[in-house]
């Protein structure tokens, strides 16, 4: 089963999708690790596989560096802000919190779909 979730989790991070999250799902789903224990081993999970991922990217020349390097230093600081104030909170808030960004994303994730089904769908009816 560990095979199965660091798969699905390292392809899912190698699209630049977030695996980690899925990773925390799988591992407190199927494997029933505490919510603390499951993002601790997500920040482990994430630095070869990003290490990875950051290689093929460069490669193929997908990443702004302007863009990226002050992201990667606030994401820095906010990562160490996050961690201080994880390891202060209970399972069971960290739970919620962890539920309710996943409700966030799918919804933001379902409101972009929509908008871009009706933007094509607008366009192909101006293009008849």
């Amino acid at each position: 089963m560990e095979v199965f979730i660091g798969l699905i989790a390292g392809i899912i991070g190698g699209l630049g999708m977030g695996g980690g999250t899925v990773l925390i799902l799988l591992l407190t789903i199927f494997l029933n690790v505490e919510q603390n224990i499951a993002q601790g081993s997500n920040v482990v999970f994430f630095i070869p596989t990003a290490i990875a991922a950051i290689f093929i990217f460069i490669k193929n020349k997908k990443i702004k560096f302007k863009l990226a390097i002050p992201i990667c230093f606030w994401g820095l600081v906010g990562a160490f802000i996050g961690a201080s104030i994880f390891t202060k909170l209970e399972i069971n808030i960290l739970r919620k919190c962890f539920g309710v960004f996943l409700i966030v994303i799918a919804i933001y994730q379902s409101y972009s779909l929509f908008n871009r089904y009706r933007k094509e769908k607008n366009r192909n009816n101006i293009t008849k």
